[in-house]
């Protein structure tokens, strides 16, 4: 009989608007939003993830769909623990009578309070053992990056919440940074901006929407166009607008112009010898927002420095757990316990 069976092993990748679960030798087995539905009156909580994602403006006055976890850290100890009990007794299934060992991502500028809240979180949660290890870490080790060798990396991981990017040689971190700029931030943009331009009040999914469908990080010769609904300020109607590309890239450029002044100051810490290194293998890209059409190309453009995006961009932090579990032996040094 397989013994391994009896202490299951999951890694969680908590993020600020996506929460995934892997399970090794099976994969992302649970990808649901960062979301937690409360009731006002009693504080209880009424959905979680998608169900609860679902209900984000669209909530009667006494249900606030919440997001506890604010820019990658937890900004709400009681609704992460709830939701973290939630999900690892879904990935669990009819394993759940064993506690598993768990690993948490958690950001490269986390403090040692803030880790401990993560760890503390966990176990409270049902894990046996908890351990939380640098995202940019578990994005190089999930996009295949040999991260044990004297060679430097840079990776740059783009979600919803932050931006990490982060030279990484022998398995540590050399210099990083931490941007609270990322997809979150995109999307407001491209909110304020159509409020501005065409009168139209729309919310989170379809500014997130019009991201996905038409967004690009260079102008496009050939633009493509959307048509999106929302309700007009001045009527107080719904009507529709249509919207190209260039519209939009000119509209989330400030925030592009943060981020990739975020990499350029790792890039300008790094020591000379994996200066070289990173100019040889390019920076990775990995994380949600990363996928925002000719990004790499916007980041070549203003660092110099060539950009690829990783394979399975979303699910390189989560992978990353997985692996990490798989060979806990060989990456004892990078897990920080407790």
């Amino acid at each position: 009989m397989n013994m391994s069976f009896f202490s299951p092993k999951l890694g969680i990748d908590l993020g600020t608007t996506t929460t995934l679960v892997y399970v090794p030798g099976i994969g992302v087995v649970l990808n649901e939003p960062s979301v937690v539905a409360v009731s006002q009156n009693d504080r209880s909580i009424l959905a979680i993830g998608t169900q609860a994602k679902e209900m984000i403006g669209r909530t009667p006055e006494s249900i606030i769909a919440y997001r506890p976890m604010k820019d990658g850290v937890i900004a709400d100890y009681r609704v992460t623990e709830a939701m973290l009990k939630h999900y690892i007794k879904k990935a669990l299934g009819r394993w759940n009578l064993f506690k598993p060992d768990v690993i948490v991502s958690v950001p490269a500028g986390v403090t040692s309070t803030e880790r401990r809240a993560v760890v503390e979180a966990a176990l409270r949660a049902g894990a046996k053992n908890a351990f939380v290890i640098k995202e940019p870490i578990l994005a190089a080790i999930g996009a295949g990056i040999p991260i044990h060798e004297p060679r430097g990396y840079m990776i740059v991981d783009i979600g919803g919440g932050t931006t990490d990017a982060a030279v990484i040689s022998l398995g540590g971190i050399v210099a990083s940074t931490s941007v609270k700029c990322a997809g979150n931030r995109i999307d407001q943009s491209i909110i304020d901006y159509i409020k501005k331009t065409y009168n139209l009040a729309i919310g989170d999914k379809t500014a997130e929407d019009i991201k996905i469908q038409i967004g690009s990080a260079v102008p496009l010769e050939e633009e493509l166009s959307i048509t999106i609904k929302g309700r007009d300020l001045l009527s107080g109607l719904p009507r529709t607008a249509t919207v190209e590309t260039n519209e939009i890239v000119r509209a989330i450029s400030r925030n592009l112009r943060e981020m990739i002044k975020a990499m350029r100051n790792v890039l300008q810490e790094t020591p000379p010898e994996l200066a070289a290194d990173i100019i040889d293998h390019g920076i990775i890209m990995t994380g949600g927002t990363s996928q925002l059409r000719h990004l790499p190309e916007l980041v070549f453009r203003r660092t110099g420095v060539p950009a690829t995006l990783a394979d399975d961009a979303v699910f390189c932090v989560a992978k990353g757990t997985g692996i990490t579990l798989e060979h806990l032996d060989v990456y004892k040094k990078t897990v920080t316990n407790k």
